[in-house]
């Protein structure tokens, strides 16, 4: 089935966390509606996401949020060619309520369903503002729970070259935000105080930064915290932006040692930290210097949406074929490789 313009049409549903997001994708690429539902309010005032808070909160939202991501595309049931939904990695009762809502979708509309990965829908992000974008490249993954360095060889195929070893970046400011007393989420809130200062006021260590492709955050979010408490009166400002500073260094630092091994014309970012924005300034300025193409996907294609879980799964769709209907959810999944 497709529409009238012969185009291959796919719903994704996005519930690995705390967003509630639908949206129709064509032939991977062109996105013709993409809701996103944010808990934030719902999880601030207890400083992070509450597991069953999210996904009571996924049940009431998912119904109307695909029905919108519908209108908006123009589309019904009869012009969709298949449903997709994050399978893992993620909260597992949240997963489950868009796995469940994808596979009813499925089943009513008589189209395939295909369960994709997170991780790898991040990959995808890019592809969806940059029609020129094309493999081999290395992306830069950096959310809350996760910071990977991965070589993009072709669509399907990936190599993991680092990860962290502890806390990811995306977990790091939020637990800096969290004792800073600047509230949830961690990311943007250090990204707005950093603003007013100095990034070099406090040496704080880069971890690991010139051991491999790893990496460690962890180290450097207790340096933050023994810093404060060893000078009380030191301007929340300066500690922020030097934190910023510190995690920022390092990223880039480990994306354009990965980029010259693998020899790469293109970089990307990905993941809710690529909405920061030293982060997404220093990124294009190391790969302008480097003479590589950097991609840097819109803030509302960093954080968790359902257009890069339709893009993945029109490429999995192609490369597998549907994923049986016995597929569950899987909160630990990993990025596939080969």
């Amino acid at each position: 089935m497709s529409d009238d313009s012969g185009l291959s049409c796919i719903l994704g549903i996005e519930t690995s966390c705390d967003e509630t997001a639908a949206a129709v994708v064509a032939n991977g690429a062109a996105v013709l509606s993409s809701v996103v539902s944010s808990q934030v309010d719902l999880h601030a005032r207890f400083g992070g996401v509450v597991p069953e808070i999210a996904s009571r909160a996924h049940v009431e939202l998912l119904t109307p949020v695909v029905a919108e991501a519908l209108v908006e595309a123009g589309l019904d049931g009869a012009g969709i060619d298949a449903v997709a939904a994050t399978v893992g990695p993620g909260l597992v009762g949240a997963l489950l309520v868009g796995v469940s809502a994808a596979k009813a979708f499925a089943l009513v509309w008589d189209v395939p369903f295909v369960g994709v990965n997170h991780l790898e829908a991040h990959l995808y992000a890019a592809f969806l503002e940059e029609p020129s974008l094309a493999p081999p490249l290395i992306v830069l993954l950096v959310s809350g729970g996760h910071t990977l360095l991965v070589a993009m060889e072709d669509h399907g195929r990936y190599r993991v070259l680092g990860s962290t070893v502890d806390d990811a970046a995306g977990e790091a400011f939020d637990k800096v935000a969290r004792f800073l007393g600047l509230g949830y989420p961690g990311g943007p809130a250090i990204d707005r105080v950093a603003l007013e200062g100095d990034p070099r006021a406090i040496a704080f260590p880069r971890a690991m930064l010139d051991q491999g492709h790893d990496f460690s955050f962890s180290g450097l979010k207790t340096a933050v915290i023994n810093h404060v408490r060893a000078n009380p009166d030191v301007r929340v400002e300066d500690v922020a932006a030097s934190f910023q500073e510190a995690v920022v260094d390092v990223l880039v630092t480990k994306a354009r040692r990965a980029a010259a091994e693998a020899d790469v014309k293109a970089v990307c970012l990905a993941g809710g930290v690529a909405a920061n924005s030293v982060l997404r300034e220093r990124f294009l300025d190391a790969c302008m210097e480097d003479g590589r193409q950097g991609f840097v996907p819109s803030r509302s294609m960093c954080t968790d949406n359902a257009a890069m879980v339709a893009a993945a799964a029109w490429h999995r769709l192609r490369l597998d074929g549907p994923t049986p209907l016995d597929a569950g959810a899987y909160p630990n999944l990993g990025l596939p490789f080969s």
